[in-house]
Protein backbone atom coordinates (compact mmCIF):
# COMPACT_ATOMS: atom_id res chain seq x y z
CA UNK A 1 0.00 0.00 0.00
CA UNK A 2 1.49 2.87 -0.63
CA UNK A 3 2.64 5.96 1.80
CA UNK A 4 0.00 8.36 1.20
CA UNK A 5 -2.97 6.13 0.89
CA UNK A 6 -2.54 4.69 4.67
CA UNK A 7 -5.41 5.32 7.42
CA UNK A 8 -2.99 6.76 10.13
CA UNK A 9 -4.28 10.03 11.34
CA UNK A 10 -1.25 12.94 10.74
CA UNK A 11 0.25 14.73 13.01
CA UNK A 12 -0.03 18.36 12.35
CA UNK A 13 3.81 18.33 14.47
CA UNK A 14 5.31 16.47 11.62
CA UNK A 15 7.22 18.36 9.42
CA UNK A 16 8.07 16.67 6.08
CA UNK A 17 10.96 16.24 4.98
CA UNK A 18 12.39 16.35 1.88
CA UNK A 19 14.64 13.66 0.79
CA UNK A 20 15.15 13.98 -2.83
CA UNK A 21 18.33 15.48 -3.68
CA UNK A 22 18.31 18.90 -6.03
CA UNK A 23 21.86 19.53 -7.41
CA UNK A 24 23.18 22.52 -6.40
CA UNK A 25 24.62 23.98 -9.75
CA UNK A 26 21.40 24.96 -10.37
CA UNK A 27 20.15 23.52 -13.35
CA UNK A 28 16.92 23.75 -14.90
CA UNK A 29 15.35 20.80 -14.49
CA UNK A 30 12.46 20.34 -17.18
CA UNK A 31 9.74 22.64 -15.86
CA UNK A 32 11.02 24.35 -12.89
CA UNK A 33 14.14 26.07 -12.17
CA UNK A 34 15.48 24.69 -8.87
CA UNK A 35 16.49 28.24 -7.53
CA UNK A 36 13.80 29.85 -7.93
CA UNK A 37 11.48 26.70 -6.87
CA UNK A 38 14.25 27.25 -3.78
CA UNK A 39 13.93 31.43 -3.02
CA UNK A 40 10.40 30.73 -3.51
CA UNK A 41 9.92 28.06 -0.93
CA UNK A 42 12.57 30.05 0.69
CA UNK A 43 10.07 33.04 0.76
CA UNK A 44 7.11 31.81 1.25
CA UNK A 45 8.38 29.94 4.03
CA UNK A 46 9.22 32.78 6.12
CA UNK A 47 6.09 34.63 5.31
CA UNK A 48 4.07 31.57 7.48
CA UNK A 49 6.45 31.67 9.78
CA UNK A 50 5.66 35.38 10.41
CA UNK A 51 2.16 35.08 10.28
CA UNK A 52 2.35 32.06 12.75
CA UNK A 53 4.81 34.11 15.27
CA UNK A 54 2.53 37.24 15.12
CA UNK A 55 -0.90 34.94 15.91
CA UNK A 56 0.70 33.36 18.61
CA UNK A 57 2.05 36.95 19.83
CA UNK A 58 -1.40 38.29 19.44
CA UNK A 59 -2.60 35.15 21.28
CA UNK A 60 -0.36 34.91 24.18
CA UNK A 61 -0.75 39.25 24.51
CA UNK A 62 -4.85 38.39 24.98
CA UNK A 63 -4.44 35.53 27.09
CA UNK A 64 -2.15 38.04 29.33
CA UNK A 65 -4.61 40.79 29.27
CA UNK A 66 -7.22 38.84 30.40
CA UNK A 67 -5.22 37.08 33.36
CA UNK A 68 -4.55 41.32 34.48
CA UNK A 69 -7.87 41.47 34.05
CA UNK A 70 -9.24 38.50 36.29
CA UNK A 71 -6.82 39.44 38.67
CA UNK A 72 -7.87 42.97 38.77
CA UNK A 73 -11.56 42.14 39.01
CA UNK A 74 -10.66 40.06 42.14
CA UNK A 75 -8.54 41.95 44.00
CA UNK A 76 -10.06 45.23 43.67
CA UNK A 77 -12.87 44.98 46.33
CA UNK A 78 -10.53 44.86 48.84
CA UNK A 79 -8.16 47.77 47.55
CA UNK A 80 -11.38 49.89 47.39
CA UNK A 81 -12.40 48.64 51.06
CA UNK A 82 -8.70 48.96 52.32
CA UNK A 83 -8.68 52.59 51.13
CA UNK A 84 -12.03 53.42 52.50
CA UNK A 85 -10.86 52.38 55.73
CA UNK A 86 -7.63 53.80 55.86
CA UNK A 87 -9.49 57.20 54.99
CA UNK A 88 -12.28 56.89 57.30
CA UNK A 89 -9.15 56.03 59.83
CA UNK A 90 -7.53 59.57 59.28
CA UNK A 91 -10.86 61.73 58.86
CA UNK A 92 -11.82 60.12 62.33
CA UNK A 93 -8.14 60.91 63.57
CA UNK A 94 -7.96 64.22 62.35
CA UNK A 95 -11.84 65.42 63.51
CA UNK A 96 -10.86 64.51 67.09
CA UNK A 97 -7.49 66.16 67.32
CA UNK A 98 -9.09 69.60 65.77
CA UNK A 99 -9.43 71.98 68.97
CA UNK A 100 -12.56 74.19 68.95
CA UNK A 101 -11.99 77.86 68.26
CA UNK A 102 -13.65 78.77 71.50
CA UNK A 103 -11.05 76.74 73.14
CA UNK A 104 -8.34 78.15 71.50
CA UNK A 105 -9.40 81.46 72.40
CA UNK A 106 -9.32 80.75 76.09
CA UNK A 107 -5.90 79.47 75.98
CA UNK A 108 -3.81 82.30 74.19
Amino acid sequence: MPDHMTTETHDPRDIPILTDAVAADGRTYGFFDAKAVHAAVVTETLNLADSLLHQAAKDIEATLFERVFDRLRAQLPELVDRVLREHAMLSSATATTVVPSSAADTEA
